[in-house]
Parts: C-alpha cells; sequence; structure tokens
C-alpha cells in the first residue's frame, strides 16, 4: 500500500499500560439506517509506541501501517495534545493533610487544657438545685392531687345545684317511707 493511501485517525489514548503498545479510542458518530438518529460509534485500535511516550488522556495522531503484532496495525505519528496533570504529588497532599491534623490536635488539647480548671465542680452544684427543685414541684403537685380527692371544693347555691340535691334527698325519703306533697 502507498504511504500518501495509509488512512489517519485522530483520537484519545485510553489505555498506556502495555510494553510499546497503546489503546487509542476514537468516536465517531454514524446515522441508523432506519431511525435516522445519529449513532454514537467506538473504534479502538492498538497503537504502536516505541518510546513508550503516551499517556492515558493525550489525544495522538495515528497511521495505519504494516501488521506489527497480531492486533498492532497502527503507528504513532505525533501527540497533538498532552493530558493536563495536576502540579502537587500525592506525597505532597498526604503531608500537607498531615500537618493539618496535627494542628487541629494541638488546638483540641489547647482548648482542653484552658477548660479543666475546677469550673467543673461548681457545674456539677449547679446541676443538684435544679433536680432538687424539680423534686419540690413533684411533691407539691402530689399534695395538691390528694387534697382535691379527700376534700371536694364547695359548689355555690345555684337553683340548678337545689334542684340535684332535691332529687337525691328524694329516694331518701322514699325509703323512710315519707311521701312527697306535691
Amino acid at each position: 500500500m502507498a504511504k500518501e493511501m495509509r488512512k489517519v485517525r485522530t483520537g484519545a489514548v485510553v489505555r498506556a499500560g502495555m510494553e510499546q503498545t497503546a489503546v487509542v479510542e476514537m468516536v465517531w458518530k454514524q446515522r441508523h439506517r432506519l431511525y435516522r438518529k445519529p449513532m454514537r460509534r467506538v473504534t479502538r485500535f492498538y497503537v504502536h509506541d516505541p518510546l513508550n511516550q503516551c499517556r492515558v488522556g493525550d489525544m495522538v495522531r495515528i497511521q495505519e501501517t504494516r501488521p506489527i503484532s497480531k492486533t498492532k496495525r497502527w503507528r504513532l505519528l505525533e501527540i497533538l495534545h498532552l493530558r493536563q496533570v495536576a502540579e502537587v504529588q500525592p506525597i505532597e497532599l498526604e503531608t500537607d493533610i498531615d500537618a493539618a491534623i496535627a494542628e487541629a490536635e494541638a488546638e483540641v488539647a489547647a482548648a482542653a487544657e484552658v477548660e479543666t480548671v475546677d469550673e467543673p465542680v461548681t457545674e456539677v452544684a449547679a446541676v443538684e438545685e435544679p433536680a432538687a427543685e424539680i423534686e419540690s414541684v413533684a411533691d407539691a403537685a402530689d399534695n395538691t392531687a390528694e387534697e382535691t380527692v379527700a376534700e371536694p371544693t364547695a359548689v355555690a347555691d345555684t337553683p340548678a345545684t337545689a334542684e340535684v340535691e332535691a332529687a337525691a334527698a328524694e329516694p331518701a325519703a322514699v325509703e323512710a317511707g315519707e311521701e312527697k306533697d306535691a
């Protein structure tokens, strides 16, 4: 096949863990034959990378070539765009986190030392006083309930009350042999 007729594709590196081989993924759209809706198609190419310079996330240009191995039929032409890599290394992050944790623990220890002065003793006494007040209020409520049951309160004399008392006296009078004059 002539070099000028070889296919050239552009894609993103999705795997680069093999020796001298990278997997490049190319995404393209194709219209469905019946429904005419665009479908997303993904094609993966095994690419020969002799210098192991590809990293996951790089945009690369590849070219078709003779079979290099069982699955490799493409070779790397150039890296178009390198992936974005953070300048902070994971080791630096761990040391920063450890330092922040140590600072927070020191602040907690300092706060605990300030609070351990003789103040908790006065707080315990303050807690006992409301408990005594609650008990005295509960005793007073019990005494009030007993008085209410033992000594019924006097009802004011009203015409309705007099009729109720007279009705209550009638059965007692009938039993004693007295008749009511009506």
